[in-house]
């Protein structure tokens, strides 16, 4: 895969990358362990139900784990097992799709459809339309969310992975399963009207609403929809989730996880989550809101998000204790981000640059993965497909496909 004449240095350098983590992924495998392995089995999960329920006694219960993520990265095999999530599959699905974009080979399209080919195997049992969500009991502060129940910030990715296969590969069966997921997105997941403005989405089947992040994925995958189906409902119901996004914004142009009074901490890959979401959707509608609402936004992230060195950081205020100083998913949302805005926003260019080079020159495994967290002391080094293998995979076989050079026919 080596970089053509007219190609740039850095995506010259970013093949090299690609081609050699495509050479691990094939000998590590699909599974792997998880940010969550910690808490998803049964001694982390109880823990961490009793940190929620009596935060002094479960302070004390989860500070193995703790400790562990923080200096012994690797103590996850004690807690739970490798595992596949629908997350991971999209991306991949996705990445392969992008380097078959860039460099023409057809294997890497037809590992795309592999990946499509394992999604549908693993769609939630019980639901009639296709949909996705985690495969182990997830304990968080409203309950637990039992394994294989789809999530609205899951689902989207894989209709985004069958969308893109699909415009490279039509095939019936795939504009049916699209439909599907559409269908999924539009009955079982719920609308509230926000007090704000604007309709809030539920995460889950009738459950936890206000979350922003949220009704971002699902607005931005309801406008895509019409790209291969025509139904004006699908566009009213994300223009409800729009207007709760928009309305959903602080006055220092930042977006909190959540507005339901407890959960709003701004982090950085739940902020490129928000603006990857509405910069789709100003794509496609071209609302002069949403652009001034990116550019309010992009001046929080630039000014909040970065550390010293112009990597990622995790929080613009951490609300909790954070051991770790740069995460691999924040770097890889990151890239997505600035390669969606740069147009718009010109000065995304620089942190693009400054970003994938910090990822090139740091980040990189011998084996040809990547490290997943520049901790306090150290590297968490165990690598994780969903946190953010491949994220990244994809990020950087997105940044190689916008590095293509042009020809009369493209």
């Amino acid at each position: 895969m080596p970089p053509t004449v007219n190609q740039d240095p850095t995506a010259g350098k970013v093949s090299a990358v690609l081609e050699s983590f495509v050479r691990w992924l094939e000998s590590y495998g699909e599974f792997s362990w998880d940010h969550q392995s910690f808490f998803a089995g049964p001694l982390g999960s109880r823990a961490k139900a009793l940190y929620y329920r009596h935060k002094l006694f479960g302070m004390v219960a989860v500070a193995p784990m703790v400790f562990s993520e923080a200096l012994f990265p690797t103590a996850r095999r004690l807690y739970h097992y490798p595992i596949r999530l629908p997350i991971a599959d999209a991306h991949y699905a996705m990445g392969f799709a992008f380097l078959h974009e860039a460099i023409g080979e057809p294997k890497h399209l037809d590992k795309a459809v592999h990946f499509l080919e394992v999604l549908k195997a693993t769609r939630c049992p019980g639901y009639a339309e296709f949909c996705w969500g985690y495969p182990f009991d997830w304990v968080t502060r409203n309950g637990v969310i039992k394994q294989g129940t789809p999530l609205i910030t899951t689902t989207p990715y894989a209709f985004e992975a069958f969308l893109h296969v699909q415009q490279l590969r039509p095939a019936d069966e795939r504009k049916r399963i699209l439909e599907s997921i559409t269908r999924h997105a539009l009955t079982d997941i719920k609308d509230k009207p926000f007090p704000g403005g604007g309709n809030t989405c539920s995460y889950l089947p009738d459950e936890e609403f206000n979350v922003v992040n949220a009704s971002a994925y699902r607005a931005a995958m309801l406008v895509s929809a019409p790209q291969f189906s025509d139904n004006d409902d699908w566009l009213k119901t994300a223009a409800g989730n729009v207007e709760f996004v928009l309305a959903a914004q602080n006055s220092d142009g930042s977006w909190p996880y959540a507005k339901d009074g407890v959960r709003d901490f701004v982090d950085h890959f739940h902020t490129c989550f928000v603006m990857k979401g509405l910069a789709k959707i100003y794509r496609v509608n071209g609302d002069s809101r949403i652009l001034a609402a990116l550019a309010k936004g992009v001046d929080y992230y630039l000014k909040n998000l970065f550390g010293t060195d112009g990597m990622p950081r995790p929080f613009s205020k951490a609300p909790r204790l954070t051991v770790y100083q740069c995460e691999l998913y924040d770097c890889a949302e990151c890239i997505n981000l600035c390669l969606l805005l740069r147009k718009e926003f010109p000065q995304l260019e620089s942190t693009l640059e400054t970003v994938v080079a910090g990822i090139l020159d740091h980040w990189i495994k011998p084996d040809g993965s990547f490290r997943s967290r520049k901790l306090k002391f150290g590297w968490d080094n165990v690598p994780m497909h969903r946190w953010a293998q491949s994220q990244m995979f994809r990020s950087l076989a997105f940044y190689l496909a916008n590095s293509k050079p042009k020809t009369g026919s493209d």
